[in-house]
């Protein structure tokens, strides 16, 4: 299952491993290494961490450009933090990920100052897209969807689909109980069924989107 049905029908396993305390920083050698000034360690977070933090701020923001801007600066954060970073309750990558995340809910503040209004669609009687375009515009109705969602639920979604974080580890970097995130994914899933539900099964990316 992937795409749209996935994101919907997700069953988001808690994964205990993942969040115990006292477990290993998988970055920890190399964010010391960046704090040293270490090229080739610069070059590996960057490789490492920046498409994961373009995707989560694609998702939150739904504007590939400001996104784009929130990666950057989470980036140079993390870069400028690197020298004085102390391994602790925290793992590097959740706090970038909360660095990430607060830079994006910045973005959605000031969005939600500038009203515009959206002109009526048209219906489209040209000839029919081929699959490359209806993949394409399943995409934009997931995104638009998720954009949707008010902003709890949409982030919660965003780190356990498709950060693919456990549920303990997004229940930690949302500050909540576990409890409370398995009600926002529920929420979330709810709406977002709803949302999509006209969507084909057939449909590249929606196999399954109504179950």
């Amino acid at each position: 299952m992937s795409g749209a049905a996935a994101l919907i029908a997700w069953p988001f396993p808690l994964t205990k491993e993942a969040g115990l305390v006292g477990t290993a920083d998988p970055d920890e050698d190399l964010v010391r290494r960046v704090g040293r000034g270490d090229p080739a360690a610069i070059q590996a977070l960057v490789a490492r961490k920046l498409p994961r933090v373009l995707s989560l701020a694609q998702r939150m923001l739904n504007d590939p450009v400001e996104a784009e801007d929130v990666a950057q600066e989470a980036m140079l954060r993390a870069w400028k933090q690197a020298p004085k970073w102390r391994p602790g309750k925290a793992k590097f990558d959740t706090w970038l990920h909360r660095v990430a995340l607060n830079l994006c809910y910045d973005r959605l503040r000031r969005k939600r100052e500038v009203v515009t209004d959206t002109p009526p669609e048209r219906p489209d009687e040209g000839p029919a897209p081929d699959r490359g375009l209806l993949a394409a515009e399943t995409g934009t109705r997931v995104n638009t969807a998720l954009a949707a969602l008010p902003e709890r639920q949409r982030e919660a979604i965003v780190l356990c689909h498709y950060q693919e974080l456990s549920n303990i580890d997004a229940a930690a970097l949302m500050d909540v109980s576990v409890e409370a995130l398995e009600s926002l994914l529920s929420r979330g899933r709810r709406a977002l069924r709803q949302a999509l539900g006209d969507l084909k099964p057939g449909a590249e990316g929606v196999e399954g989107a109504g179950r």
